[in-house]
């Protein structure tokens, strides 16, 4: 089974563009942090060019997509999510010629480019909070400063959290106060003022003109807030996300930002698209950033979230299903990503971690809709647990009662040689420290072993992409079988999936003839021994 793949991705993309067929429904995209992916200059960081040179890793992966997290001008108070310029490339990343020529090499290899686009919040640095903070007349209408509360307005205007810990309003020297869900440096803009969201359409059109494909938005249920800036009335506020309804999440008035700018990405008219970073109390409510008028994506969070458990799984499967059949949206699958804890960590870690990150891969991979991959996850790399407390960026890491402050766990720049420290991601160390041993999860070790996380990926998008059943969202539903308990069984049209969850071996009647699996599989054609923590695709 050949992995080169480019003659017929590019035949794909050319065709896909032309008629605007919908190319995302069933493709399966991947995640790049710019910092941590290769570095071009021996910086220690990664950068557009280290990106552009390890494309042809992504097209022999056989990916559809790459999206790249920010590379804009930034202070870099958080990853670069505080932007100060979202028409520059930041100097740390390259410059704009780099993103053009990033973008070019990426269309040649049969990949689309999508980017990332944060209009919840711009940097303190930007010229308009700048003027803000001078007192230019109007300039504060851009963001959300209030007056005080208490004596002398010495409390915040509400009790609002920032996400990343402590209160989510900081105090300027006049006495006003504004808003910031997560770090000081990322003051929340205002969409009820009219020049914030001619400024956002300038700046998609500026990076549609430019060739990319699309865009990821950042926090897009955020940028709307409820009338009146209401009290919540308890604390914890970071662990009621997705869960309970927020007063600063999840508000009706988005959908009609997203309403605008998906006219905007078809008035471009070749498959551009809108993928909503949105976190919702329910897959009804996530579906509605993906109505026929909407965005065209939105990420799965309950999937990701999901715990080793079938019943759980399934429950979560059924439902995502069913909240985006209901407005004709494909749905996405994901098990990683820059916020959150390697999967095979979540998994629980060492041998069991990686066999359970395995088999969830297939399961991810064989669902209907599309799928996302975050960088180093196709290697089998687990958390980076022991980073020297020195070491860590994260902003939440420095504040308290927010989220974990540990991202930078999955953000350790990748391994792609068998040498010491740096593994080959450049020639200057990295911003973070690698651990020791990264070597053997390298993408050159990996490559040619067939019992390899790398090539096990491989394998899979290669099957994915030649078996209409697997992944299309439009080949025929997924019927549920039945199965032993601690196995899920699923078909779909020409092959079906089994998951098994134990720590043991399961035996069952064999649902067809194996052409993949996480784990060596015994059969003799009419019943199938399972092997712990696995997942197994069968031809029938």
């Amino acid at each position: 089974m050949t992995h080169d793949l480019t003659a017929s991705r590019l035949a794909s993309a050319s065709s896909n563009a032309a008629a605007n067929s919908g190319w995302w429904r069933d493709a399966v995209i991947y995640q790049v942090y710019v910092r941590s992916f290769a570095d071009s200059d021996g910086d220690g960081v990664g950068d557009l060019r280290g990106v552009r040179t390890r494309l042809p890793h992504l097209a022999r992966l056989g990916v559809d997509a790459v999206w790249l997290t920010p590379f804009y001008v930034s202070p870099q108070a958080d990853g670069g999510y505080d932007v100060a310029d979202y028409r520059a490339v930041d100097p740390l990343f390259g410059d704009l010629a780099d993103a053009d020529d990033l973008v070019r090499a990426a269309h040649a290899l049969g990949l689309r480019v999508i980017v990332d686009v944060v209009p919840n919040h711009t940097s303190e640095e930007h010229v308009w909070f700048r003027a803000a903070l001078a007192g230019e007349p109007g300039a504060r209408e851009r963001y959300w400063f209030r007056p005080g509360r208490g004596a002398d307005g010495a409390e915040p205007p509400n009790d609002w959290e920032s996400v990343f810990g402590g209160p989510a309003w900081t105090r300027v020297p006049d006495g006003d106060w504004y808003l910031h869900l997560f770090a000081p440096e990322q003051p929340d803009l205002n969409w009820d003022h009219p020049e914030v969201a001619g400024e956002f359409a300038s700046v998609l059109r500026f990076w549609l003109d430019l060739g990319v494909d699309g865009f990821r938005v950042d926090v897009a249920h955020g940028m709307v807030k409820a009338p009146g800036l209401p009290d919540i009335g308890r604390g914890a506020q970071a662990t009621l996300i997705g869960t309970e309804p927020l007063p600063f999440f999840d508000q009706d008035g988005v959908h009609e930002i997203h309403r605008s700018w998906r006219l905007l990405l078809d008035s471009y008219g070749d498959g551009r698209i809108g993928v909503a970073e949105a976190w919702a109390p329910t897959s009804e409510r996530l579906a509605l950033y993906v109505r026929p008028d909407e965005l065209h994506q939105a990420f799965n969070f309950r999937f990701l979230n999901c715990p080793w458990d079938p019943a759980a799984m399934r429950t979560v499967i059924d439902e995502s299903l069913a909240a985006t059949a209901s407005v004709g949206a494909p749905t996405t699958w994901v098990l990683s990503n820059h916020d959150v804890v390697r999967h095979v960590t979540r998994y629980g870690g060492g041998e069991q971690g990686l066999a359970r990150a395995r088999a969830a891969a297939l399961l991810m991979l064989a669902l209907p809709g599309s799928a996302y991959v975050y960088q180093g996850e196709e290697l089998g790399l687990p958390e980076v647990t022991d980073l020297p407390d020195g070491a860590r960026q994260d902003p939440a890491f420095h504040r308290t009662a927010g989220q974990d402050g540990l991202r930078d766990g999955c953000r350790v720049p990748l391994p792609w040689s068998a040498d010491g420290a740096p593994y080959g991601f450049g020639e200057g160390g990295s911003w973070l420290p690698q651990p020791a041993g990264w070597g053997a999860l390298s993408v050159e070790t990996q490559t040619g072993d067939p019992h390899s996380t790398l090539e096990l990926y491989r394998a899979a998008l290669e099957l994915r992409r030649a078996l209409p059943g697997l992944g299309s969202p439009d080949a025929g539903p997924l019927g549920w079988l039945s199965a032993p308990e601690g196995v899920l069984l699923f078909s779909r049209p020409g092959f079906a999936c089994t998951l098994n969850t134990l720590d043991i071996p399961v035996e069952m009647p064999s649902p067809g003839r194996p052409v993949l699996s996480s784990a060596p599989v015994e059969t003799d054609g009419r019943t199938v021994l399972l092997p712990p923590d696995s997942c197994t695709w069968w031809a029938f």
